[in-house]
């Protein structure tokens, strides 16, 4: 499991930057297309695991599976770009602007939205047997999931909007390390590892993910989940992609940007 040292893979993080920023449209929205549809899965298996076993320990140990299918496949997640794309920007790349990376984000939080909703839908489907009865438990369980995550932050008002916002930044805290501890393995299994780790403490400790609310948001709403739309927008999925904005960023991208790849000089001992 051969380990790349901090400034060789941290500067892989902006060479994924800059490969992001210059990626076509097409490519763009079918990679995070399909990334959305891989974690939303990863959420629902995850979901059914815990009702299952009634253990949720059980489901946050083996929700990264997705992560680490998404990642190995090529496929881009909001989460990610948010953390690598800037890097390219500031690092003066060839035809790397921020209106490229707005587009970016703009494509891949589409991408991931659509993807995420198919299998909502499909999911939704089979937990109502087509829509012909009422949701097995574990539909139940993702309709109070969004219960519990748009009406009950409301519920607290503006501490309960700070919460969420910390949330979003403490998730995308571990994910972007998760991201960023694959391209420290030249061998699958060391990706695995490094990325296996982060996203179980995100998943276990109920940091809100962007993506995976695409998933249980609009699927408990079709399974019959006691909250709107407009909840769910404003009570959740907004402030947590703001969040997850700046937790990569922060404290993922430009902190090891900062020091492993712009490197202050060495003090001079007297």
């Amino acid at each position: 499991m051969a380990y790349l040292a901090p400034a060789e893979f941290v500067t892989k993080m902006v060479d994924a930057g800059e490969s992001k920023l210059l990626m076509s449209t097409r490519d763009t929205l079918i990679r995070s297309y399909m990334a959305g549809a891989i974690l939303a899965l990863a959420a629902a298996f995850a979901v059914t695991v815990t009702v299952n076993t009634g253990n949720a320990l059980i489901g946050a140990l083996l929700f990264p599976v997705g992560f680490c299918i998404l990642y190995l496949l090529g496929f881009d997640l909001l989460t990610g770009v948010f953390t690598l794309t800037p890097l390219a920007v500031l690092d003066k790349r060839p035809g790397a602007t921020w209106a490229g990376v707005l587009r970016n984000w703009t494509l891949v939080f589409f991408g991931n939205f659509a993807g995420a909703l198919t299998v909502a839908l499909f999911m939704a489907i089979i937990f109502t047997y087509g829509f012909s009865e009422a949701p097995n438990a574990v539909g139940q369980k993702i309709g109070h999931i969004g219960e519990g995550r748009t009406l009950g932050y409301a519920a607290h008002g503006a501490a309960g909007m700070l919460t969420l916002f910390i949330r979003g930044v403490m998730c995308n805290w571990m994910v972007s390390t998760g991201v960023v501890a694959a391209m420290m393995s030249t061998s699958v299994s060391g990706k695995v590892i490094g990325m296996w780790m982060p996203i179980l403490i995100f998943f276990y400790m109920g940091f809100e993910h962007s993506i995976v609310n695409m998933f249980l948001f609009p699927s408990g709403l079709l399974l019959g989940g006691q909250f709107t739309f407009m909840d769910y927008l404003i009570w959740n999925e907004i402030p947590t992609v703001i969040g997850n904005l700046v937790g990569g960023l922060t404290f993922v991208g430009a902190t090891l940007y900062a020091t492993h790849y712009k490197t202050a000089p060495q003090r001079v001992v007297a």
